[in-house]
C-alpha cells in the first residue's frame, strides 16, 4: 500500500500558516501578537479561541480545544485524515510525493492526477469565458438562468469541439498522453477529447481536487448522451464519489442533515442559493457508500428532492430505503409534476423550495402513495399486497427501533390494525452482521479497541501534558502490545518522544513507514476524547493492558498445570509461579 512521504510531509509541515488556514473558516481578529474569535466547538458570546502569531496550535480557554491544523479540519470541517493533509498540500502547493511498499504493483501517480485534471478544468473554465464558441455556450447557461457568479464560483467550462486544441495544451503544460488518458481526459484507444463540445462541471473530492467532470451538451446533434461523465479511474469511482459533498460538509455535520438531489445543477444552484447541505449521487449510482459517507457525518434527517417524474419517484424509494435501514429519517420534498430543484428555485426562489421542504412527508407516507398507483387501497386484496410488501421491506431494516415506529406508521398510513403488522409482539431477529463491523471475516480485534485509546491519548495530548507520555513509559513496553500495528507505532511514537521530535500530527505521519501506520493515525484521531480527564483516563487505560497481560500470564502458568505433562518439580515451579501472580496484581508505576 502507499503512503505520503516523509520528506513531503515535513516540507508541508513547514510551508502551513495556521492563521491562514483557520481564517477561511472563522472570523480572526487581530490583537496585539494573538489572533482571537469565537470558538468554533461551543457556544460563546466573548472570543476565548486564541492563536498566537506565528504559533502551531490554537486554543481555547473556554472549553479546552487544542489542536494544530489537521486537527481543526478534521474536526470542525469534518475531514478525514488524509483528506485534511491533501486539502493543505492543495492550500499551500506543496505536492505530496507518494511512495508505494516494496512488491506491491505501482499505479498511476495520483498528484499528477490532480494536478492534470486542474489544468484541464482551468483551460475549460478559460474556454467558457473568452473565446467565440464558449460564449455561445456561456449564452446558453444564461439563457437556463445560471449569472455569472454562479458560473465562476463553481468554474463551470467549455471543451472545444476542436480536437486541435486541448491535447497539444496539456502537452505543453507537460503531460503526456498517458498521464491524460489515466485521468479520464483522452480516449485510450484513439486518444482523442474524452469531452468535446459540452459544458463541463467539475467534480471534486472531499478536500475540493477536481476528481473528474460531467459534461453536458446543448446540441441534439453531440454524439453521445445528455450527460457524460469522468470514467471510472484512479481518482474517480463513481459509486463513492458525493457531488458538492466538498461544498457542504460542514454545515451538514453541524445541522445533521443533507438534501439529496439527481443532477449536479441542482446541487450547485441550491448550494448558491444558500442551501449548502445538498448533494448529488453520480446519475441514478447513489449507494450505500454515499449512505455511509454521510453517516460518517453524523446525520440523523435527509430530504430527498429528486426530480417530479417516474424515475425520480422510483429512485426515492430505492434511497430512501437505503438511509431508513440505516436508521436514518428520511422525508420526500414534493416537487410539482414535472420540476426539478433548479427549475424551482428559477420559478419560486428560495422561499418556494424552502416552503416545499416544510412540506415534506415522511417516507412510510411517500412508500404508501407511490405503491398505491399501482395497488389500490380500496382493493382487499391490492390493500393486503400493498401492506405486505411495505412491512417485508420495513422488517430488513436494521435498527429495531426505527422498524417498529414504521410498522406503527405503515398501519396508521393503511388504516390497518397495528396487531395485524406484528406491532409490539416479540420477534425473532434473524442474526445479521454489518460487514462494517469486520476487518474481513474476523471479528472485531478487542486487543486493538484497548491499544488503540491508548495511542489516542498520546497522540492527542503528550504536546499539552508530557506528563501523560512519562507515565505510560513508566509501566508500559512495546511487547506489552498484542496487536502488531499498535506495537508498531507505539515503539516509533517513543523513539520520536525519546529524540525530543516535533510530535505535530504531520510529523508523527511522516514517522510513521507505513501506509497501515498512517491510516491508524488517522482512526485515532476520529474519536472524540475528554481532555480534563486525560491523565485519570489514560492511567485506567493502562491498567486495564496491565491487567489484561497479567491474566493472560496467570492463564498460561495455570495450562502448564493442568497439562499433566510436567515433572513434579515442574509443577511445584509453575504452582509457586502461578501463587505469586495471585498475590502480586498489577498497579500502575506513577513518578516520584
Amino acid at each position: 500500500m502507499s503512503r505520503f512521504s516523509k520528506e513531503s510531509l515535513e516540507t508541508l509541515r513547514q510551508r502551513i500558516d495556521l492563521v491562514d488556514v483557520l481564517s477561511s473558516h472563522l472570523d480572526l481578529k487581530r490583537t496585539g501578537a494573538a489572533y482571537k474569535t469565537l470558538c468554533p466547538f461551543h457556544d460563546e458570546k466573548s472570543p476565548s479561541f486564541t492563536i498566537q502569531k506565528g504559533d502551531t496550535h490554537y486554543h481555547c480557554f473556554g472549553c479546552g480545544a487544542h489542536g494544530d491544523a489537521i486537527q481543526f479540519l478534521m474536526q470542525h470541517v469534518k475531514l478525514n485524515f488524509f483528506e485534511a493533509v491533501e486539502n493543505l498540500a492543495r492550500h499551500f502547493h506543496v505536492p505530496l510525493e507518494i511512495i508505494e511498499n516494496e512488491g506491491e504493483a505501482k499505479g498511476p501517480d495520483k498528484n499528477l492526477l490532480k494536478k492534470a485534471l486542474e489544468t484541464a478544468c482551468q483551460l475549460y473554465h478559460f474556454l467558457l469565458l473568452h473565446t467565440a464558441e464558449g460564449h455561445a455556450a456561456l449564452n446558453y447557461l444564461y439563457g437556463r438562468g445560471m449569472e455569472l457568479s454562479f458560473i465562476l464560483n463553481f468554474q463551470l467550462g467549455w471543451a472545444s469541439k476542436s480536437s486541435a486544441l486541448f491535447r497539444p495544451y496539456m502537452h505543453a503544460q507537460g503531460f503526456s498522453d498517458q498521464t491524460l488518458i489515466e485521468a479520464g481526459l483522452l480516449h485510450e484507444s484513439t486518444k482523442r477529447d474524452f469531452f468535446n463540445e459540452r459544458i463541463t462541471i467539475p467534480i471534486r473530492n472531499g478536500p475540493g481536487n477536481v476528481i473528474g467532470f460531467s459534461a453536458r451538451k446543448i446540441k441534439e446533434e453531440t454524439f453521445g448522451g445528455k450527460y457524460i461523465n469522468t470514467p471510472e479511474t484512479a481518482l474517480f469511482k463513481k459509486s463513492k464519489v458525493l457531488f458538492g459533498l466538498n461544498f457542504c460538509r460542514r454545515r451538514i455535520a453541524k445541522e445533521r442533515k443533507a438534501i439529496v438531489v439527481e443532477g449536479q445543477i441542482d446541487a450547485l444552484s441550491l448550494i448558491q442559493a444558500g442551501f449548502n447541505l445538498t448533494v448529488a449521487g453520480q446519475g441514478t449510482a447513489f449507494g450505500e457508500g454515499h449512505v455511509k459517507d454521510l453517516a460518517t457525518l453524523g446525520i440523523n434527517h435527509v430530504f430527498l428532492a429528486l426530480d417530479a417524474d417516474k424515475a425520480g419517484q422510483e429512485a426515492c424509494g430505492k434511497i430512501g430505503n437505503l438511509f431508513q435501514k440505516e436508521g436514518i429519517e428520511v422525508s420526500v420534498v414534493p416537487l410539482p409534476a414535472g420540476s426539478d430543484p433548479d427549475s424551482v428555485l428559477k420559478e419560486k426562489g428560495p422561499e418556494g423550495f424552502n416552503d416545499l421542504m416544510s412540506k415534506s412527508i415522511d417516507y412510510i407516507t411517500f412508500l404508501v402513495s407511490h405503491h398505491a398507483k399501482q395497488l389500490s387501497l380500496s382493493s382487499p386484496a391490492g390493500k393486503n399486497e400493498l401492506v405486505q410488501n411495505i412491512s417485508k421491506q420495513i422488517r430488513q431494516w436494521d435498527n429495531e427501533l426505527m422498524v417498529h415506529e414504521s410498522l406503527r406508521k405503515l398501519a396508521e398510513v393503511a388504516q390497518v390494525p397495528e396487531s395485524m403488522l406484528g406491532v409490539g409482539q416479540t420477534q425473532i431477529t434473524s442474526i445479521y452482521v454489518k460487514q462494517s463491523d469486520f476487518a474481513g471475516n474476523e471479528g472485531i480485534d478487542p486487543n486493538r479497541i484497548l491499544e488503540s485509546d491508548l495511542l489516542r491519548w498520546l497522540v492527542v495530548m503528550t504536546e499539552e501534558q508530557p506528563a501523560i507520555m512519562r507515565l505510560t513509559l513508566l509501566n508500559i513496553v512495546g511487547e506489552d502490545f498484542r496487536d502488531p500495528l499498535c506495537r508498531h507505532f507505539y515503539t516509533q511514537f517513543c523513539e520520536a518522544f525519546s529524540q525530543n521530535r516535533p510530535l505535530d500530527l504531520l510529523s508523527l505521519a511522516s514517522y510513521m513507514d507505513t501506509k497501515e501506520a498512517q491510516e491508524l493515525l488517522g482512526e485515532l484521531l476520529k474519536k472524540k476524547i475528554k481532555k480534563e480527564r486525560a491523565l485519570e483516563n489514560i492511567e485506567e487505560t493502562i491498567q486495564k493492558m496491565l491487567v489484561r497481560n497479567w491474566m493472560e500470564k496467570r492463564e498460561a502458568v495455570r495450562a502448564q498445570l493442568s497439562s499433566g505433562q510436567r515433572s513434579d518439580d515442574e509443577a511445584m515451579e509453575f504452582a509457586k509461579q502461578f501463587v505469586q501472580l495471585n498475590r502480586t496484581p498489577p498497579i500502575v508505576k506513577k513518578e516520584t
